[in-house]
């Protein structure tokens, strides 16, 4: 018996070896191997199975050196293969990356992953809980893959349910995964479970925050086939887990769960595949599901549940103010409703969180004499302006001192428009017009320092702050009973962005930054700010939510669009901008050849140029494939000979930003 061995170094060919004796009765497809070659020994991974030598192999052929340590996971390889074909990646990413993971160091003292001995009071689940927590608990006790959505508006104790089904199936013997769209949120929801479930339920992180040691500690726990909770964004579901038995995905409907960079794999769909190939259940949580999700539960037979009434507080009232209006107001971006509303809740000690998905000083500076705007020269972006004159931009990190003249005509500095608002403009804004505040900021320049993100946090939190000025990192997972106002001060930003579920995220971030008020009980209000009106407005209540999937249905359903057809995206990149505009269009009179010969209904769209189509000096060109089915259109990209093309190519599935 031989096998054929692809080694993980990545040299591109697989070896053959022979198996020894004591190996002839493993199963050994898939399986990490460690295999002699030349002086060294090298980690590998078995591909193909060869019954007997090869006719045109004359040399003596080396034994395998021994087995690596593996999860006795009898399904990982059927799943790698089906995640590997719909990506078009290697199957042996997956263990490449899974090794380099753990072996990346956090510089971060490790911490116990044993939890609290100091149990808070056993929680009395409302009946609508205790219905989710029966049904998906019976699918543990005679597991089959159930996929169950579950719709909870904010502060209805979706966690309670969740600690609820991960006791139960920890108790049977059994790993959970729980899934989050950030790794702050990741972070946040270990130590609520620390605090919150049993003594001997170990839990650990599996992502980017998580040190070497507790990887490497979680992965020894995994080889011993013990019970555990696996919590991260993208890793933990790409583990192989001896006794899966059931996966958990909050906010189900962030796009976060799409990785940024290439492969963007989308950690939610795989998760359902996982589940799928096990047969196991797996819960979908959220207070604004998917509209995909959502209409999985109409034409395949999800199950669904709702919790409609908040756990211990009471939904806000919702006012939205347009900011066209001429009535008189002390600051533009600060209508006289919220100002009133900042005024009113300070006067009681209350606190206040104003939001607005932007970061830095303003968006972009501008010439007022010739019209020039300083960009970018690496992307295809404007430089954004922070509090302290620089001009940074948001990609690729160049940083320059703001010019005292314009570039283009000289003009002097007192000649600049700075155009839009950012957070440190606004944290300046709120701070003249409301002085004895105490004002903190939460966006990506805060939370990428960790400990000045935590205290800020921690200060909000113990009342040190009133005012919370944040981007949405701040839209879920946090429990401010204080809290009674939230401010958005431009609530339709995003909904003229050129992607086909502009609408659908934009309204589901307002929902969740306005599910931070009202948590503990106090009335609470939101007031949000928007230029002109927008369908989606009248959806603001939470309540409303499944009205606005029907409307946003209907338009998609009108133009072709997810989730009632299927789409992938491929994109083209390239250092030169001459070559990638060629090679797109030839890319897509190859993918009309293959349509053409194979008889697929689909619709190939572009190539085209994205909004930002230059970061770090690479160009990006798009083509997008739509039709009714996700086989036809993976099976059109594999047919494409990559060879032939020097751009890189890159094939998403339904893309979701």
């Amino acid at each position: 018996m031989f096998v054929r061995v692809k080694l993980l170094n990545k040299f591109s060919e697989p070896l053959l070896y022979a198996v020894p004796e004591e190996l002839a009765h493993e199963s050994l497809l898939g399986r990490v191997v460690q295999v002699p070659l030349r002086a060294q020994k090298l980690s590998g991974v078995v591909t193909h199975l060869v019954p007997h030598k090869p006719a045109d192999v004359s040399f003596a052929i080396k034994p395998i050196a021994q087995l690596e340590p593996f999860p006795a996971d009898t399904h990982y390889y059927s799943f790698i293969k089906q995640v590997s074909h719909y990506y078009h990646i290697d199957p042996l990413y997956f263990i490449q990356r899974m090794r380099l993971f753990l072996e990346q160091t956090v510089a971060r003292k490790r911490k116990s992953t044993a939890l609290s001995a100091q149990l808070p009071p056993p929680v009395h689940l409302t009946k609508a809980q205790q219905e989710v927590c029966t049904f998906v608990g019976n699918a543990l006790d005679n597991p089959a893959y159930t996929p169950t959505l579950l719709h909870g508006v904010t502060g209805s104790g979706k966690t309670e349910v969740y600690k609820t089904l991960i006791i139960k199936a920890i108790e049977k013997g059994s790993s959970v995964i729980l899934l989050l769209p950030e790794v702050t949120l990741a972070l946040r929801f270990q130590q609520i479970l620390r605090d919150q479930l049993p003594q001997d339920l170990l839990l650990f992180g599996f992502h980017s925050g998580t040190s070497t040691a507790d990887k490497r500690a979680l992965w020894e726990r995994l080889l011993a086939g013990n019970p555990t909770l696996i919590i991260g964004v993208h890793m933990p579901v790409l583990l192989p887990i001896a006794r899966l038995g059931l996966i958990i995905i909050d906010e189900e409907h962030d796009v976060g769960y799409q990785e940024k960079k290439h492969p963007k794999m989308n950690s939610k769909e795989i998760a359902l595949w996982r589940a799928q190939i096990s047969g196991i259940p797996i819960l979908l949580g959220s207070a604004t599901p998917s509209i995909a999700s959502l209409y999985n539960v109409r034409t395949k037979g999800w199950h669904f549940f709702q919790l409609l009434e908040r756990f211990g507080g009471t939904l806000p009232t919702i006012e939205t103010v347009y900011l066209s209006d001429k009535k008189e107001r002390r600051h533009f971006w600060v209508s006289k409703p919220l100002e009133d509303g900042i005024k009113d809740r300070l006067s009681r000690g209350e606190q206040v969180i104003i939001f607005l998905n932007r970061r830095g000083f303003s968006f972009f500076v501008q010439c007022k004499a010739c019209a020039f705007i300083f960009n970018c020269t690496s992307c295809s972006v404007s430089l954004t302006l922070h509090e302290d004159y620089h001009l940074l931009c948001h990609y690729c990190g160049k940083d320059v001192p703001q010019p005292t003249s314009c570039p283009a005509c000289k003009a002097p500095e007192n000649q600049f428009l700075n155009k839009g608002i950012g957070t440190q403009q606004l944290v300046g804004i709120l701070q003249r017009l409301f002085p004895q505040a105490r004002i903190g900021r939460a966006d990506m320049d805060i939370t990428a320092k960790k400990k000045l993100w935590k205290q800020t946090i921690a200060d909000f939190s113990d009342g040190k702050l009133d005012i919370l000025v944040g981007t949405q990192t701040i839209t879920k997972g946090f429990h401010f009973p204080r809290v009674t106002l939230v401010g958005v001060l431009w609530a339709d930003l995003q909904l003229n962005f050129p992607v086909y579920n502009a609408s659908e995220t934009s309204l589901q971030q307002l929902i969740q930054v306005a599910g931070r008020a009202g948590r503990a009980g106090l009335r609470s209000h939101v007031i949000v700010q928007a230029m002109a009106e927008h369908p989606i407005f009248n959806y603001m209540h939470e309540v409303n939510y499944l009205s606005f999937y029907e409307q946003e249905l209907a338009s998609r359903t009108a133009v072709s669009y997810p989730p009632v057809v299927r789409f992938a995206e491929i994109e083209l990149k390239s250092n030169d901008e001459i070559l990638i505009d060629r090679e797109a269009g030839l890319l897509v009179q190859e993918l009309c050849a293959h349509q053409a010969a194979r008889g697929y209904t689909v619709t190939i769209l572009g190539p085209s140029k994205p909004p930002i189509h230059k970061i770090k000096n690479s160009y990006a060109r798009k083509v997008y494939i739509k039709g009714a089915s996700i086989k036809e259109i993976v099976e059109l990209f594999g047919a494409v000979n990559q060879n032939v093309y020097r751009c890189k190519l890159y094939f998403t599935p339904n893309p979701l930003r």
